[in-house]
Protein backbone atom coordinates (compact mmCIF):
# COMPACT_ATOMS: atom_id res chain seq x y z
CA UNK A 1 0.00 0.00 0.00
CA UNK A 2 1.47 3.35 -0.61
CA UNK A 3 0.73 6.01 1.26
CA UNK A 4 1.03 9.51 1.49
CA UNK A 5 0.94 12.80 4.03
CA UNK A 6 -0.41 16.07 2.30
CA UNK A 7 0.59 19.06 4.36
CA UNK A 8 -1.12 22.51 3.19
CA UNK A 9 1.38 25.43 4.06
CA UNK A 10 1.39 28.61 3.91
CA UNK A 11 3.78 30.83 6.10
CA UNK A 12 5.02 28.19 7.82
CA UNK A 13 8.72 28.81 8.18
CA UNK A 14 8.38 28.27 12.06
CA UNK A 15 6.77 25.08 12.44
CA UNK A 16 7.41 23.05 8.62
CA UNK A 17 10.78 21.63 9.65
CA UNK A 18 9.62 20.14 12.28
CA UNK A 19 5.92 18.47 10.98
CA UNK A 20 7.75 17.24 8.36
CA UNK A 21 10.77 15.49 10.58
CA UNK A 22 7.99 14.36 13.17
CA UNK A 23 6.05 12.48 10.24
CA UNK A 24 9.63 10.99 8.75
CA UNK A 25 10.05 10.06 12.09
CA UNK A 26 6.68 8.28 12.93
CA UNK A 27 5.50 7.17 9.79
CA UNK A 28 8.75 6.34 7.96
CA UNK A 29 6.99 4.18 5.54
CA UNK A 30 4.70 7.82 4.38
CA UNK A 31 6.02 9.76 1.35
CA UNK A 32 5.23 13.47 2.39
CA UNK A 33 4.22 16.52 0.10
CA UNK A 34 4.29 20.11 0.78
CA UNK A 35 1.88 22.19 -0.98
CA UNK A 36 2.94 25.84 -0.20
CA UNK A 37 0.35 27.76 -0.50
CA UNK A 38 1.73 30.78 -1.87
CA UNK A 39 4.10 31.57 0.82
CA UNK A 40 6.05 35.13 1.22
CA UNK A 41 8.69 33.75 3.80
CA UNK A 42 10.59 31.01 3.56
CA UNK A 43 8.32 27.85 3.95
CA UNK A 44 9.29 26.44 0.47
CA UNK A 45 13.10 26.78 1.49
CA UNK A 46 13.26 25.18 4.78
CA UNK A 47 10.80 22.51 3.83
CA UNK A 48 13.32 21.55 0.59
CA UNK A 49 16.11 21.63 2.92
CA UNK A 50 15.13 18.78 5.18
CA UNK A 51 15.33 16.76 1.64
CA UNK A 52 12.46 14.40 2.83
CA UNK A 53 9.49 16.03 0.83
CA UNK A 54 8.28 16.81 -2.38
CA UNK A 55 7.29 20.88 -2.35
CA UNK A 56 4.39 21.78 -4.55
CA UNK A 57 5.09 25.56 -4.94
CA UNK A 58 1.46 26.91 -5.86
CA UNK A 59 1.94 31.32 -7.64
CA UNK A 60 -0.30 33.04 -5.69
CA UNK A 61 -2.48 31.71 -2.41
CA UNK A 62 -5.30 29.69 -3.58
CA UNK A 63 -6.58 29.01 -0.38
CA UNK A 64 -7.01 26.00 2.08
CA UNK A 65 -9.32 24.19 -0.12
CA UNK A 66 -7.18 24.67 -3.28
CA UNK A 67 -4.30 23.47 -1.99
CA UNK A 68 -5.22 20.22 -0.25
CA UNK A 69 -6.83 19.60 -3.88
CA UNK A 70 -3.56 19.58 -5.35
CA UNK A 71 -2.28 17.30 -2.63
CA UNK A 72 -5.53 15.30 -4.10
CA UNK A 73 -4.49 15.59 -7.48
CA UNK A 74 -0.64 14.62 -6.70
CA UNK A 75 -1.75 11.52 -4.57
CA UNK A 76 -4.02 10.24 -7.31
CA UNK A 77 -1.46 10.70 -10.31
CA UNK A 78 1.20 8.85 -7.98
CA UNK A 79 -1.30 6.34 -7.26
CA UNK A 80 -1.58 6.51 -3.90
CA UNK A 81 -3.95 4.06 -1.81
CA UNK A 82 -4.02 5.93 1.47
CA UNK A 83 -3.49 9.57 2.24
CA UNK A 84 -3.70 11.81 5.50
CA UNK A 85 -4.12 15.47 5.54
CA UNK A 86 -2.02 17.03 8.14
CA UNK A 87 -1.38 21.11 9.07
CA UNK A 88 1.41 22.49 8.50
CA UNK A 89 1.43 24.29 11.53
CA UNK A 90 2.28 21.73 14.23
CA UNK A 91 -0.99 21.49 15.95
CA UNK A 92 -1.48 18.10 14.24
CA UNK A 93 1.07 15.15 16.37
CA UNK A 94 2.66 12.70 13.82
CA UNK A 95 2.59 10.38 16.65
CA UNK A 96 -1.46 9.95 16.35
CA UNK A 97 -1.69 9.00 12.67
CA UNK A 98 -1.98 5.36 13.24
CA UNK A 99 -4.98 5.90 15.16
CA UNK A 100 -6.61 7.82 12.03
CA UNK A 101 -5.33 5.08 9.15
CA UNK A 102 -6.34 2.31 11.45
CA UNK A 103 -10.15 2.15 10.17
CA UNK A 104 -8.91 2.45 6.52
CA UNK A 105 -6.57 -0.24 7.09
CA UNK A 106 -9.12 -2.43 8.47
CA UNK A 107 -11.40 -1.30 5.59
CA UNK A 108 -13.89 0.08 8.13
CA UNK A 109 -13.96 3.49 6.47
CA UNK A 110 -13.42 5.55 2.90
CA UNK A 111 -12.55 8.59 5.62
CA UNK A 112 -11.46 9.38 8.80
CA UNK A 113 -11.57 12.21 10.88
CA UNK A 114 -9.46 12.88 13.33
CA UNK A 115 -11.84 14.38 16.42
CA UNK A 116 -10.58 17.13 19.45
CA UNK A 117 -14.03 16.18 20.99
CA UNK A 118 -14.67 12.38 21.41
CA UNK A 119 -12.49 12.16 24.89
CA UNK A 120 -11.85 14.94 26.98
CA UNK A 121 -8.73 16.54 26.26
CA UNK A 122 -7.04 19.94 27.08
CA UNK A 123 -7.50 21.41 24.29
CA UNK A 124 -9.09 24.68 23.55
CA UNK A 125 -10.18 26.46 20.53
CA UNK A 126 -12.00 30.06 20.61
CA UNK A 127 -15.31 30.19 21.93
CA UNK A 128 -16.58 30.99 17.73
CA UNK A 129 -14.90 27.82 16.47
CA UNK A 130 -17.26 26.01 19.46
CA UNK A 131 -20.01 27.61 17.99
CA UNK A 132 -18.95 26.41 14.61
CA UNK A 133 -18.71 23.24 14.82
CA UNK A 134 -21.65 22.38 17.26
CA UNK A 135 -23.89 24.20 14.33
CA UNK A 136 -22.23 21.92 11.59
CA UNK A 137 -22.51 19.30 14.10
CA UNK A 138 -26.28 20.39 14.18
CA UNK A 139 -26.25 20.17 10.57
CA UNK A 140 -25.02 16.63 10.19
CA UNK A 141 -27.61 15.25 12.23
CA UNK A 142 -30.04 16.80 10.40
CA UNK A 143 -29.45 16.03 6.70
CA UNK A 144 -26.98 12.86 7.46
CA UNK A 145 -28.38 11.40 10.29
CA UNK A 146 -24.76 10.94 12.24
CA UNK A 147 -23.13 12.92 14.75
CA UNK A 148 -19.61 14.17 14.24
CA UNK A 149 -18.17 15.81 17.22
CA UNK A 150 -15.36 17.62 15.08
CA UNK A 151 -15.98 18.66 11.43
CA UNK A 152 -13.84 21.70 11.21
CA UNK A 153 -10.52 19.14 12.04
CA UNK A 154 -8.20 18.95 9.24
CA UNK A 155 -6.49 15.96 10.53
CA UNK A 156 -7.91 13.13 8.35
CA UNK A 157 -7.18 10.05 6.42
CA UNK A 158 -8.38 8.65 2.66
CA UNK A 159 -8.68 6.07 1.28
CA UNK A 160 -7.97 5.24 -2.60
CA UNK A 161 -11.98 6.16 -3.69
CA UNK A 162 -11.88 9.25 -0.90
CA UNK A 163 -8.92 10.65 -2.80
CA UNK A 164 -10.69 10.31 -6.45
CA UNK A 165 -13.79 12.04 -5.54
CA UNK A 166 -12.09 15.05 -3.37
CA UNK A 167 -9.24 15.32 -6.44
CA UNK A 168 -12.30 16.06 -8.98
CA UNK A 169 -14.18 18.46 -6.45
CA UNK A 170 -13.31 19.74 -3.36
CA UNK A 171 -14.66 23.21 -1.86
CA UNK A 172 -12.69 26.23 -1.89
CA UNK A 173 -12.97 27.77 2.00
CA UNK A 174 -13.19 26.31 4.56
CA UNK A 175 -13.64 23.09 3.11
CA UNK A 176 -13.59 20.26 6.02
CA UNK A 177 -17.44 20.60 6.90
CA UNK A 178 -18.45 20.25 3.20
CA UNK A 179 -16.14 17.18 2.43
CA UNK A 180 -18.22 15.35 4.82
CA UNK A 181 -21.78 16.40 3.25
CA UNK A 182 -20.13 15.96 -0.42
CA UNK A 183 -18.40 12.27 0.83
CA UNK A 184 -21.70 11.35 2.36
CA UNK A 185 -23.61 12.15 -0.52
CA UNK A 186 -21.58 9.62 -2.68
CA UNK A 187 -22.26 7.09 -0.40
CA UNK A 188 -18.92 6.52 1.67
CA UNK A 189 -18.04 5.66 5.15
CA UNK A 190 -16.36 8.48 7.22
CA UNK A 191 -15.49 7.85 11.38
CA UNK A 192 -14.17 9.40 13.78
CA UNK A 193 -11.57 8.73 16.01
CA UNK A 194 -10.01 10.66 19.30
CA UNK A 195 -6.80 11.96 19.02
CA UNK A 196 -4.55 14.54 20.56
CA UNK A 197 -3.71 18.12 19.59
CA UNK A 198 -1.40 20.97 20.36
CA UNK A 199 -2.00 24.82 19.73
CA UNK A 200 -1.15 26.33 16.91
CA UNK A 201 2.76 25.96 17.74
CA UNK A 202 3.76 29.42 16.02
CA UNK A 203 2.63 32.22 13.89
CA UNK A 204 -0.79 33.51 13.46
CA UNK A 205 -4.37 31.59 12.31
CA UNK A 206 -5.90 33.31 8.92
CA UNK A 207 -9.03 33.14 10.30
CA UNK A 208 -9.64 36.27 11.99
CA UNK A 209 -13.19 37.31 13.95
CA UNK A 210 -14.71 38.75 10.93
CA UNK A 211 -13.48 35.58 8.64
CA UNK A 212 -14.29 33.31 10.37
CA UNK A 213 -18.22 34.51 10.72
CA UNK A 214 -17.90 34.99 6.84
CA UNK A 215 -16.82 31.26 6.31
CA UNK A 216 -19.41 30.22 8.75
CA UNK A 217 -21.85 31.59 6.85
CA UNK A 218 -20.94 30.53 3.33
CA UNK A 219 -20.05 26.89 4.71
CA UNK A 220 -23.95 27.06 6.01
CA UNK A 221 -25.27 27.90 3.06
CA UNK A 222 -22.97 25.92 0.85
CA UNK A 223 -24.42 22.61 3.32
CA UNK A 224 -27.55 24.04 2.63
CA UNK A 225 -27.59 24.29 -0.98
CA UNK A 226 -25.66 21.05 -1.83
CA UNK A 227 -28.24 19.10 -0.09
CA UNK A 228 -30.96 20.00 -1.78
CA UNK A 229 -29.31 19.40 -5.26
CA UNK A 230 -29.93 15.68 -6.38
Amino acid sequence: MKKIAIIPAFNEERNIEGVILSLRQYQPDFDIVVINDGSTDETSTIARKTGQAVIIDLPANVGIGGAVQTGFLYSLRKNYDLAIQIDGDGQHEASEIQKIIEPILTNQADMVIGSRFLLPSKYRSTWLRRLGIKIFSLLNLIFLGEKFTDSTSGFRAFNRRAIEILSREYPDDFPEPEAIFLLKKKGLRIVEVPVSMKIRQSGKSSLTFFRSIYYMIKVLLAISVSMLRK
